[in-house]
């Protein structure tokens, strides 16, 4: 019965691998302590780089983030942000992009 169940679920999966992601929130970025260190995806964090921290996407996602008008579009390398109520963890590249100089309301949906 187990199996059965996992097989469905896995099936289920497979016809449907992304998950839409609409969400509106606090952004914050991380750097310093973490550049150099590894991310939960197992890559090297560089924060001038193009990824980006979410709880629930998956990995290599790819988000657009908008804030005051400014958009880009980041990869989800790594899980987080861990403080309640923020939404997504920028690199500290997109955050300067964006123009968040600490923390900032974004629009996050998933990238087509």
């Amino acid at each position: 019965m187990f199996y059965r169940r996992f097989a469905a679920a896995l099936a289920f999966l497979c016809l449907f691998p992304t998950v839409a992601i609409a969400e509106s929130g606090i952004a914050s970025f991380y750097g310093g302590q973490h550049h150099g260190r590894r991310t939960a995806s197992g890559e090297v964090y560089n924060q001038n780089g193009t990824t980006c921290a979410h709880r629930t996407a998956r990995f290599n996602t790819r988000l657009r983030v908008t804030h005051g008008g400014r958009s880009i579009v980041c990869r989800v390398a790594d899980r987080g942000p861990f403080i309640r109520g923020r939404i997504v963890d920028l690199s500290v590249n997109h955050a300067r992009a964006l123009g968040l100089n600490g923390i900032g309301r974004v629009q996050v949906a998933v990238a087509q």
